[in-house]
């Protein structure tokens, strides 16, 4: 199934994520040395799909790994179950990872694609405190 289109697929096929034998620990294995399909979304760029993408802060990120566990496309970068950013050639800008940000202000919004990162951040609200 190399190099079919999306689209030339067989209905109902099933499009496994990894090429031969995964490892019991696969999430102990960073991405990049990860043996993915072809027809993963990991081995093409997708981001020309996205009009709007997330912007990290990292300021607010309490390292919950929720973004990380929720992301459909694995695009969320982690590292020793640290959040260190958004892999944007595989994000189709979806926003699961804000929807299930739970800080205050989120450390995950969501931007039109064409946002200035830093501009964002400098721009991003303030924590608010909690009503007693």
């Amino acid at each position: 199934m190399a190099n079919t289109g999306w689209n030339e697929f067989e209905i109902g096929a099933m499009l496994r994520s990894f090429d031969g034998v995964v490892t019991d620990n696969v999430a102990g294995v960073v991405q990049e040395d990860r043996n993915y399909s072809q027809n993963n979304s990991f081995s093409a760029s997708v981001a020309d799909w996205r009009i709007i993408k997330p912007v990290f802060n990292k300021n607010y990120c309490i390292d919950c790994q929720f973004c990380w566990v929720y992301c459909p496309d694995i695009s969320i970068i982690s590292r020793d179950k640290k959040m260190v950013g958004v892999d944007m050639d595989h994000c189709k800008g979806c926003g699961i990872c804000v929807e299930v940000c739970p800080t205050n202000p989120k450390s995950l919004m969501m931007f039109p694609e064409q946002a200035d990162e830093e501009t964002e951040i400098a721009n991003w609200p303030e924590k608010q405190s909690k009503e007693n």
